[in-house]
C-alpha cells in the first residue's frame, strides 16, 4: 500500500483529512518529518486558518524545504484550503511571503451588496482543466467551501476549476504536473470529495506500480 504523508504544522485539519482518506481506501501517515516526507508515496498539505501563521509555522518546523523537495520530486501532492493560498507568492491577508511555489497573490473577495464574507458553503465547481481528481465526478460537481480569500495565479493555465461567488468568479483549484491544490474541503464534500480523494489516491497508486 502506498504512504501518503499527511503535513502537520498544527494548522491542519487533520483528523477529518485523514478520515477521508481512510475512506478513500489508505492509511495516511500524520508527519512533520522532513525524512518521512521524502520517503512518502505521495503528500498531503491541509490547512485551516491565517496566512501568516501558517508559513511562520512551516519556516519554525523546518518543512519548507521538505514540501519544495516533495512537488519537485513528481510524486502526487494535494493542497486544500490554506494549503493552497500558502504555495502563492503572497497573500493581502499578511505580510508574510509565501512558499513562492506558485506565481500569483492571494486576494481577498471585495463586498458586493447581500454577499457573504466569508464564502461559506456548497458551492459548484467549473471545471476548465482536465485532470485525474476530476474523474467520475459530474460537470458542474457540488463541493464544500470556506474561506474569504481567493488565489489569483499569475499563469491562468494552472486553474483547474473556477467558482463564482456574487459577481466574482475565481479559481477554485491548480493543477501543475504532479501538483494539484483546492480552495475548498473535499473532506467536507460529501460524495464528491471522497471521490476526488479517491482519485488522489488510485493516481498514487498507479504512479507507484
Amino acid at each position: 500500500m502506498s504512504v501518503i504523508a499527511v503535513v502537520d504544522y498544527g494548522m491542519g485539519n487533520l483528523h477529518s483529512v485523514c478520515k477521508g482518506l481512510e475512506k478513500a481506501g489508505t492509511t495516511p501517515k500524520v508527519t512533520n518529518s522532513a525524512k518521512e516526507i521524502a520517503q512518502a508515496d505521495a503528500v498531503v498539505l491541509p490547512g485551516v486558518g491565517s496566512f501568516d501563521p501558517a508559513v511562520k509555522q512551516l519556516r519554525s518546523h523546518d518543512l519548507v524545504e521538505p514540501i519544495k523537495d516533495a512537488i519537485a520530486s513528481g510524486k502526487p501532492f494535494l493542497g486544500i484550503c490554506l494549503g493552497l493560498q500558502i504555495l502563492f507568492d503572497s497573500s493581502e491577508e499578511g505580510i508574510e511571503p509565501g512558499l513562492g511555489i506558485i506565481a500569483g497573490t492571494v486576494r481577498k473577495f471585495k463586498s458586493e451588496p447581500d454577499l457573504t464574507i466569508p464564502h461559506m458553503g456548497w458551492n459548484q465547481l467549473q471545471i476548465t482543466q482536465q485532470t485525474s481528481v476530476w474523474d467520475q465526478l459530474s460537470d458542474q460537481p457540488w463541493v464544500y467551501f470556506v474561506h474569504s480569500y481567493y488565489v489569483d495565479p499569475s499563469d491562468r493555465a494552472v486553474t483547474a476549476a473556477n467558482v463564482t461567488h456574487g459577481s466574482q468568479t475565481v479559481t477554485a483549484a491548480i493543477r501543475r504536473d504532479n501538483l494539484t491544490a483546492v480552495q475548498f474541503h473535499p473532506e467536507k464534500s460529501s460524495t464528491t470529495g471522497l471521490q476526488i480523494l479517491s482519485n488522489f489516491v488510485q493516481q498514487t497508486l498507479t504512479i507507484n506500480n
